[in-house]
């Protein structure tokens, strides 16, 4: 049986991963700095470990296969475009120590999952913009320093394959939404915010929904069983260069929160807010991601956001009942 790590085990794609994993057969150890927040880990072994710390990665990554590396400090826009320095510091010393920790181990294989947020911000100044490609990414000029943090990671990646010999794998994520994942507090990303924000003019009956910025800004969503499939897929490929993973349907913000408010089968009133909105536009070019696995994303945008916001929802009605606001009319 091969085991594996999954770091950041205890947040939203790392406990999906895990579970997933489990359903192939392996043995799984997960450390995160907390246990997952809505569902028992499916992990054989579960770790509490602050990966900032040297000493914890070594403990983290002894006598396993492969590394699955999903530890972050990040959130939504609303977080990343404030927190420049505690994600910059946070994440290199976790990233840093975990991949030299796993070649002292004598890990085989490593995945490192990056983000969109590493390409050019020059390119994303449209809101209809081309799709962007693996070599966008430079010459290097992303927005904040979760981008800047992720692509210096990608490059030890690609250092320690050439220098260590160790297999390492690049994944670029690009919004990755779903159910059991943050959907209040300010570290949630925008597919659960407004499906927050619409569950409650439901459930309240005020159809107001707040939207930051004019709401034209595009992005493409990928949900969260898709990505699974696309980390397995380049974990077991031999392709060791960054690869997009997302799905490549470009829509507004405006049309997101349009189509959540007829899953919730609600008429909304958007009011539009400042707030921060990232770059204006970001796409996937999925030309390499189909040529490498042979394979893309299947599940809709609709369709994963149905399943999203029913399960939104009825985390709102729990805590709306507990508060004791709902519409009288529901």
């Amino acid at each position: 049986m091969k085991r594996v790590l999954v770091t950041g085990a205890g947040g939203f794609i790392g406990s999906h991963l895990v579970s997933y994993l489990k359903k192939r057969g392996y043995w799984v150890r997960g450390v995160d700095i907390k246990y997952p927040e809505f569902s028992e880990t499916d992990a054989d072994e579960f770790e509490i470990l602050d990966l900032r710390r040297w000493d914890n990665c070594l403990q983290a990554t002894r006598n396993v296969d492969e590394v699955y590396a999903l530890a972050a400090d990040m959130g939504g826009m609303g977080f990343i475009s404030s927190h420049h320095a505690q994600i910059l510091y946070n994440n290199a010393l976790i990233n840093f120590h975990t991949l030299e920790a796993s070649r002292i181990n004598g890990v085989k294989r490593y995945l490192f999952t990056s983000s969109a947020c590493v390409y050019n911000e020059e390119l994303q100044r449209e809101a209809n913009i081309r799709p962007l490609k693996e070599e966008d990414a430079y010459p290097a000029m992303p927005q904040d320093a979760y981008g800047w943090e992720k692509l210096i990671s990608e490059r030890l990646c690609i250092h320690y394959r050439e220098e260590y010999g160790m297999q390492t794998r690049i994944v670029r994520f690009h919004n990755i939404f779903g159910e059991k994942g943050t959907w209040e507090g300010g570290r949630e990303k925008a597919p659960a915010a407004l499906c927050r924000k619409i569950a409650i003019a439901k459930l309240t009956g005020n159809p107001e929904v707040e939207i930051w910025g004019d709401g034209e800004q595009t992005r493409s969503f990928c949900y969260i069983s898709d990505c699974i499939e696309g980390i397995y897929r380049l974990m077991q490929s031999d392709y060791p260069e960054p690869l997009n993973l997302g799905q490549d349907r470009m829509v507004t913000i405006n049309q997101l929160a349009d189509i959540i408010a007829e899953i919730a089968g609600i008429k909304i009133i958007k009011k539009h807010v400042n707030g921060p909105q990232g770059v204006r536009g970001r796409n996937s070019d999925n030309t390499r991601l189909r040529e490498v696995l042979g394979w893309e994303p299947q599940v809709s945008l609709e369709e994963g956001l149905r399943v999203t916001y029913q399960w939104i929802e009825e985390q709102v009605r729990k805590k709306l009942e507990s508060q004791k606001v709902l519409s009288t009319a529901k």
